[in-house]
């Protein structure tokens, strides 16, 4: 454990100590998830319009919900379920520049909300998802920036309000996107219930997307990768 804070410190990783099961103090990043699988990837005929799409459950399970994205060769899902961004920023050598891909899809920052490896700030959040980006562009990667998801409320945490950072959060991941020439991809707008949380048609647990959810970013995600791929 002292190594691992030891890298994550050396990275300049925002973070806070782990405190539940979202954390193995053995493998705090889960760099192990996608090794197996890194290496057949990287056994293949390079593609040039590889796409990794680095996050979450959000992102994990849409390889199994939705079905139909990850049917496309070029796309590689590397989203494992509960992490927070400090977790996610310690695996990006490993989940998306070693495999040299021309896009990564960044979605990031709802679990660090609901406290999963301890209590972070908006600066913290904002911190990491920048570090993630200055990696990716260091390594001539070309970035979509996605919004956090609405949620009202998580199941796992139901006494927090999550909805109104999720909204600071999202204003300050547009403006980094504006700021910096990085694609930014609204997932919040069209799934949003109107009241900051996610509809009932688009999800059954109020935070994870059913296939009705994955549908709608789906069409959404394949228009921000065509625009990234085209971008100079």
């Amino acid at each position: 454990m002292k190594k691992i804070i030891l890298s994550l410190i050396a990275l300049g990783v925002s973070f806070a100590l782990p405190q539940n099961a979202y954390c193995d103090n053995a493998d705090w990043a889960n760099l192990g998830a996608y090794r197996a699988n890194n290496a057949e990837v990287l056994a293949k005929p390079f593609d040039t319009n590889r796409v990794v799409f680095m996050g979450d459950s959000i992102t994990e399970f849409w390889d199994k919900e939705g079905k139909g994205l990850f049917a496309n060769q070029s796309y590689i899902n590397r989203g494992i379920s509960g992490q927070t961004t400090p977790q996610m920023l310690l695996r990006f050598r490993a989940d998306v520049i070693a495999l040299k891909p021309k896009v990564v899809v960044i979605l990031a920052g709802t679990n660090d909300i609901a406290g999963n490896t301890g209590p972070a700030t908006n600066e913290m959040i904002e911190d990491n998802i920048a570090s993630m980006c200055d990696l990716a562009k260091s390594h001539k990667i070309k970035i979509v920036l996605s919004s956090i998801l609405p949620a009202s409320r998580y199941y796992w945490a139901p006494d927090m309000r999550p909805a109104p950072r999720i909204v600071e959060l999202n204003k300050w991941i547009k403006a980094y996107a504006k700021a910096n020439n990085i694609i930014y991809l609204d997932y919040n707008t069209p799934m949003n219930d109107g009241a900051d949380g996610l509809p009932l048609k688009y999800s059954g647990d109020g935070v994870h997307p059913n296939k009705d959810g994955y549908a709608v970013m789906d069409a959404l995600v394949k228009k921000a990768i065509t625009q990234a791929l085209k971008s100079k």
